[in-house]
């Protein structure tokens, strides 16, 4: 799941996350390579569903049951972004949309295993016209993972990006980046840019980072849209609306650090939506907004989860 370059997880966002602990745990590449097999099988799978007139809703639903049939926990909902959308939309309780003839989609989808996340995302193109745009993205994520070698410069990464980007004869989005991951935390801090930036951040041995390029026709940045369709819990503030009280109980049990949907607040009830803004507007929860293409140009994403080794980068979200 894509950060903006606006927030991340270890700022304001992150101050009481309870599962913000240290990563010393000696099974941590066991159960982070085990969360990027159940990615890899998922993604196969979900591919299947993806085609005209088929439901987003039922694609989400069955990618996030899908990981919890198979042993792993959802890090964040399910990302269906299409056409200009680069980022964050995740179908609504209710949601009708369907797939078009002439849709660029963006796949994105993060399993964890306790807390150690696998993310990743892919373009398919059913309209059969954007395969350049599709390869720009993609191209920009190998040449990136290939060049990788530790101690290296995040910005030294977004240089290699944007080079392979503009060659196909586009843009990337220059607000939108990877990151790298810790135990419970999706974006830890240090951002990867898809553009060439001067950082004094570096990736070394021993980090888990996930690359994704953003490739447009259009501007090169995002946008916030309107829609909010991601949450996460911020913090526990004083409130009035008492089914507001029994909701923020319920986000802080379930989804205490990890992104969560509304999609799955208004299942256990239906009533909670108006709850769900009250709680945003009293900074106890975060709403990640829709991201859109600055002028509504195709956007193409593609993503893997690496670990940072001393002879490279190891893809962990590739079967």
């Amino acid at each position: 799941m894509s950060e903006n370059l606006k927030i991340n997880d270890n700022s304001k966002y992150n101050k009481n996350n309870k599962n913000n602990i240290p990563n010393d745990d000696p099974n941590k590449i066991e159960k982070l390579t085990n969360a990027g097999k159940i990615h890899n099988k998922v993604m196969e799978e979900a591919l299947k569903l993806i085609k005209p007139g088929e439901k987003l809703y039922n694609v989400a639903e069955y990618v996030e049951n899908r990981i919890r049939e198979l042993g792993g926990q959802v890090a964040f909902p399910c990302n269906i972004s299409i056409n200009e959308v680069a980022a964050h939309y995740t179908p609504y309780y209710g949601d009708k949309k369907v797939f078009s003839e002439g849709d660029l989609v963006k796949l994105d989808i993060g399993v964890h295993i306790d807390g150690y996340i696998a993310d990743g995302a892919l373009t398919i193109d059913l309209s059969n016209s954007y395969n350049d745009l599709k390869k720009a993205s993609e191209y920009a994520l190998n040449q990136a993972i290939n060049e990788i070698i530790p101690p290296m410069n995040v910005g030294e990464i977004g240089a290699i990006i944007q080079g392979a980007i503009e060659g196909y004869g586009y843009k990337p989005i220059s607000n939108l980046s990877g990151h790298v991951m810790e135990k419970y935390v999706l974006h830890s801090g240090i951002s990867i840019p898809n553009v060439k930036e001067n950082s004094k951040d570096f990736i070394d041995v021993g980090d888990v980072v996930a690359i994704e390029p953003f490739a447009t026709d259009g501007f090169g940045q995002v946008v916030d849209g309107v829609e909010r369709y991601i949450f996460k819990y911020l913090n526990t503030r004083p409130v009035r609306l008492p089914l507001a009280k029994t909701l923020l109980k319920l986000i802080e049990k379930k989804y205490p650090s990890l992104p969560f949907s509304e999609r799955e607040v208004l299942k256990e009830n239906s009533k909670y939506k108006l709850a769900l803004k009250n709680l945003m507007n009293s900074g106890c929860i975060y709403g990640y907004p829709v991201l859109i293409e600055k002028n509504r140009g195709m956007v193409s994403q593609s993503e893997h989860t690496v670990l940072i080794t001393e002879n490279g980068a190891k893809i962990i979200t590739k079967s």
